[in-house]
């Protein structure tokens, strides 16, 4: 049962009102027919029935109504029987009208959530029976091509060999991936939070980035020359991780003779906003929601030319929000995407505990 309902007495006044005043009159018609007619018989039969109609009318809509109340409750399992008072309540209709109606809103958002929940499950299943499947049909085709014969020519085994190895390393790549994540969901993964500096960071991810940037001539660079470093407290190894995924799939999906442009900005007094933004072929707007979803992809044909888990984005969702941060992305096709996430600045006090090592 709600809260105590609002006591409106306003029903059973109007009633009582007008049983009193017909009454009142037809006992006046007819004392007048008899010519007894006496006001004082009037006066206090008004003065009695009124009281006495609006008592009986009220305990018994309250009886009446409680009664359908607690059965609609019972029956919709709104909340336990023993919560629902033995006394009488009041009739209040508008009351129970909107809590009635909170209640089938309420069910209507838990039917829809359970809906997306079930879409999502099968989605899940479905692409993760896909990236599993891949690389294990291909490793099981080259162990039976060897077994048939191949594994007697020396260069077909170990050409073949090492393509099933590379299956293998991907399956435990995606296990690993699932792990992780799983790990960030419950939230059974232990940050260790540090000051460093941000901007030497992302230039180490330039470094290591380079080659494969080289390769499809995509040029990795800062938005402004930065002369002071920015001291953020945070995970650095994960953090890490974040700005390499983000910066391997501006990579991955960039033009080529593109541009990925990072910058790190203020963003309040004590938060920093670090922006990857490329100018590759950009994201549809449909698919942006659900982008940071495992194995999600915006290419629908199941072909993953590039390679990957398929796990990066839930992940550095996760490690995002592990930290307390927030992850934005904004895309406009043929102009490209932006990817950015918030961090912590170090305090005072972080950085003189860790001043001998920055």
């Amino acid at each position: 049962m709600p809260p105590r309902l609002r006591r409106s007495y306003r029903f059973a006044l109007r009633s009582s009102f007008m049983i009193t005043v017909i009454f009142v009159l037809l006992l006046a018609l007819f004392l007048l027919l008899f010519n007894a007619f006496n006001w004082v018989v009037i006066i206090v039969t008004s003065f009695l029935l009124f009281p006495i109609s609006f008592t009986v009318l009220q305990v018994r809509i309250e009886k009446f109504i409680y009664r359908r109340i607690k059965k609609i409750y019972d029956d919709v399992a709104m909340l336990e029987t023993s919560s629902i008072v033995s006394g009488p309540i009041t009739t209040d209709m508008k009351t129970l009208t909107e809590e009635i109606g909170k209640f089938a809103k309420d069910k209507r958002i838990e039917i829809d959530t359970l809906k997306i929940r079930e879409e999502y499950r099968k989605d899940f299943l479905g692409n993760v029976s896909h990236e599993l499947k891949t690389p294990l049909f291909t490793v099981q085709g080259y162990i039976e091509t060897l077994l048939d014969g191949a594994i007697d020519d020396k260069n077909v085994r170990r050409k073949y060999l090492q393509r099933a190895s590379k299956g293998v390393d991907r399956l435990i790549y995606i296990v690993k991936d699932l792990d992780l994540i799983t790990k960030l969901e419950v939230g059974d993964l232990n940050l260790k939070r540090e000051p460093f500096d941000i901007i030497e960071l992302i230039q180490n991810v330039f470094d290591l980035l380079e080659m494969k940037s080289a390769k499809k001539k995509i040029i990795l660079t800062f938005d402004m020359e930065y002369d002071e470093p920015i001291i953020v407290f945070a995970d650095k190894e994960k953090i890490q991780q974040v700005v390499t995924n983000f910066l391997v799939n501006s990579i991955k999906y960039g033009h080529t003779n593109g541009t990925t442009e990072v910058s790190v900005e203020n963003l309040i007094k004590n938060k920093v906003i670090v922006r990857v933004t490329d100018n590759g072929e950009g994201i549809p707007k449909q698919h942006i929601p659900r982008l940071f979803e495992r194995f999600y992809r915006v290419d629908k044909s199941g072909s993953r030319s590039e390679g990957g888990s398929g796990l990066g984005l839930a992940i550095v969702k996760h490690i995002v929000e592990a930290h307390g941060e927030k992850i934005y992305v904004e895309s406009e096709m043929g102009v490209g995407s932006e990817f950015s996430f918030t961090l912590e600045k170090a305090k005072e006090k972080q950085l003189a505990k860790a001043s001998p090592k920055i």
